[in-house]
Parts: C-alpha cells; structure tokens; sequence
C-alpha cells in the first residue's frame, strides 16, 4: 500500500469517459494509442506507478477537453504485452485526488499537479457501510439486471464485502460519465451507495426526473 509521504506532485493523466477507478478496487485497462504507450513506459519507471483516472469535462469556451476537478489514482500492478505491441494493464485504486494545475508541453500525454488533501480514508483501511439493507439492495439490483437482461453471480454478490460490493457495481454498471463522477467524489461508502441505489431507481424509471441528479 502506497504512503501519504509517497504520493507525487503530478502524475499522468488518462481521461477515459466513463472509466471509473475507485481506492482499494480494480480497473483493466487496454493501452494501444501511441501516447498512452509513452504514458506507460515512462510510468513503469517511477516508484510508484501512479496513473490518474480523470473523467473529460467539456467546458463552454475552453479549446480542447477539459477534465473533472477530481479523480482517482490507481497503481499498475499488472501488465501484459500483446503480440502486436498493445499493453493489457490494472491499476489498483490507490488514492482521490484534486486537480490544481495541468502542465502544457513536454509529454504527448497530459500531465498535471494535484492535490492528495482531504482524501485521507482512501490510503486506509477498506470502509463498511453499517446502514447497507443487503436484501433490499439486491432486489433493487435483481429488478435493474432483469430490465437489462443482465446476468450475475448472485451467491457471490451476497457474500462480498460492503465495500467491494458497492465500488465493484459503481465502476462496472453503464452509468452516464456524470454519474460515474458523482460515485467518484461520494465522500464516503454510505454516500456512495446511497448514490448508486438513486442512479438505480432512476434507471429502473425509464429516465423520468432528469432534473433529480442535476
């Protein structure tokens, strides 16, 4: 587990829309764009290994693509060459992060200063939820899963650990790039989960109250 005194100033940035990483879980990546190639070479090189999961963030008036205040580092802790030169990678959630400052120039990938305050719990121990209903969230979930045709392991979604459970949902179900980005600044697993069951209902309505999450 990376240290507080060990978290860089800047780190890289990959700004995947809809992407979301969050600490202490897992997110496959696949790298093949020349850039993200540099991005990986030079991250495997320094000592912790930190790429920055930013969610794009189209700003009225600003050329090219902005990025959200706020995302997520993740350490690569695997990865695999292809044998036509593409990179299957995982980054473990290691850390939020604020966005003080992007740096221009120098790399093909962005780059930028960031702030680690205020992200204490994240460099902790893994969160519980005392308030999770269980039973309910499931049957919220088997009704989200039914409308989509989706399958699950339901024994092992009944067995898995709070935090597990609602971080693994919130990176994986087809979530909107601002929702996924309210999941990522949810100040804690509580919140977190209280958010995914409202994106969940909201689904589940066919999309009706679209000023709800606004």
């Amino acid at each position: 587990m990376i240290k507080a005194t060990e978290l860089p100033d800047t780190i890289p940035i990959f700004p995947l829309p809809g992407a979301l990483l969050l600490p202490r879980s897992r997110l496959p990546l696949h790298i093949f764009e020349p850039r993200y190639l540099q991005m990986l070479e030079d991250t495997l090189k320094t000592p912790t290994r930190l790429i920055g999961m930013v969610q794009p963030n189209e700003v009225p008036g600003r050329s090219g693509i902005g990025l959200h205040s706020i995302g997520c580092a993740g350490r690569i802790t695997q990865f695999s060459e292809t044998e036509d030169g593409r990179y299957l990678i995982t980054l473990g959630g290691a850390s939020r992060f604020r966005v003080t400052k992007e740096i221009e120039g120098f790399t093909p990938y962005r780059r930028c200063e960031v702030n680690w305050e205020g992200f204490d719990r994240d460099l902790g121990p893994e969160e519980h939820d005392k308030a999770f209903s269980r039973a309910s969230f499931l049957d919220l979930l088997g009704r989200y899963f039914d409308a989509r045709d989706l399958s699950a392991d339901w024994e092992t979604l009944k067995e898995a650990d709070d935090e597990l459970l609602i971080n693994s949902l919130s990176m994986m179900l087809d979530f909107d790039p601002e929702d996924k980005q309210a999941l990522l600044e949810a100040p804690s697993l509580s919140t977190r989960r209280e958010t995914l069951v409202t994106l969940i209902e909201y689904a589940l309505r066919g999309g009706q109250d679209s000023e709800m999450m606004q």
